[in-house]
């Protein structure tokens, strides 16, 4: 009985630790999205979203599929430095889902030399090849 209880114990233990871990690391890939947009750099932004014609981008415009066509309406929103001014984050919750899947909630917010515009955002994740990516980002 003791044994089981303490495999018990040391199996929650680990799954809290590789929760973490994902969590972490999914807070390190905003880090480095926000970083790469303050430098104007839009394809390192989109580094970690999904390289597939399965990705989905969902805005006030409706729905963007596919990795390539959401890069080019970045490129066509967001055409200088100017336009894409200064991003920040604020992760409201990460919730990982099976080990292999992680819904993100947030803020987003755009501070330019002329406005400043911001909302929220839900992201699916999926760990593929062992790398977190966005399938799936809902922004408004």
């Amino acid at each position: 009985m003791k044994y089981i209880l303490n495999l018990i114990i040391a199996l929650i233990i680990s799954h809290l630790a590789y929760s973490q871990n994902n969590e972490q690391t999914i807070r390190q890939i905003f880090a480095k999205q926000q970083k790469a947009w303050n430098e104007g750099n839009i394809e390192v932004f989109m580094e970690d979203y999904w390289h597939s014609e399965n990705l989905k981008f969902i805005g006030k415009n409706g729905i963007t599929k596919g990795w390539q066509a959401t890069l080019d309406r970045y490129k066509k929103s967001y055409p200088n430095r100017e336009a894409m001014g200064v991003l920040t984050f604020e992760i409201i919750e990460i919730k990982i889902i099976g080990g292999k899947n992680a819904f993100v909630i947030g803020k987003w917010h755009l501070k330019r030399t002329q406005d400043e515009l911001g909302g929220h955002f839900t992201l699916l994740w999926e760990k593929i090849k062992g790398k977190w990516v966005i399938v799936a980002d809902h922004s408004s």
